[in-house]
């Protein structure tokens, strides 16, 4: 336990997530349209977008009994999971946990081609505006100069009308991903106690003494 905690610490306050075949993990939530927000960058975030992201490369090893997960990327705004490895792992599962990743992976790569796309897009879109008004980037004091929520709104709408066919396929192909991966969970569940039922029956046809 000492070990897991140590490793924790080095990882960048990676913490444990018991494993529940039910379980789903946020990410994999959706991701509806009027809420496409909720995965972009904040002002803040998108100044430092481009920078490379100082933390460890520390990544702990599979645990038998539980996932990692670490902090928020600050590209995709998602924390990395590690999943378990169980002991005796059959194909099934190796096939699910498989599928997980793949998904984490193809979730935290969306997002972080979105995120600088739209960091990238408002950085324009409030220079252009400013350039029209005749005003620099910074003020006399060296402050960042902002657009009004009005003008914003403008950049935000267009933004989403301009991505709605990419964001409604990242729908579509969550959908698609969730409902596998739910289904891949069921038959793993059933087969665990299918496995533990004959284990059972096996175990005290073992233990009837013959006459």
């Amino acid at each position: 336990m000492a070990s897991k905690t140590a490793a924790a610490a080095a990882a960048g306050c990676l913490t444990r997530r018991i494993f529940s075949p039910f379980t789903l993990h946020a990410s994999l939530r959706p991701h509806r349209l009027s809420a496409v927000n909720s995965r972009l960058c904040s002002s803040k975030q998108a100044s430092q977008q481009d920078k490379k992201a100082k933390r460890s490369a520390f990544r702990p090893a599979a645990s038998t009994t539980h996932d990692w997960i670490g902090p928020p990327n600050p590209l995709s705004n998602l924390r990395p999971i590690v999943y378990h490895v169980p002991e005796n792992e059959t194909e099934l599962e190796k096939r699910l946990r498989h599928l997980r990743q793949e998904t984490e992976d193809w979730n935290h790569d969306f997002w972080t081609k979105q995120n600088i796309t739209f960091s990238k897009e408002k950085e324009a879109f409030i220079i252009s505006h400013l350039n029209t008004k005749g005003l620099t980037a910074r003020d006399e004091q060296g402050r960042r100069r902002t657009l009004g929520s009005e003008e914003m709104a403008v950049f935000y709408k267009s933004f989403l009308d301009t991505n709605r066919t990419r964001h409604a396929n990242y729908n579509n192909e969550w959908y698609r991903r969730n409902f596998t991966i739910t289904l891949l969970m069921a038959r793993v569940a059933l087969n665990n106690m299918w496995r533990t039922v004959t284990d059972r029956h096996s175990s005290k046809k073992n233990s009837t003494p013959t006459t």
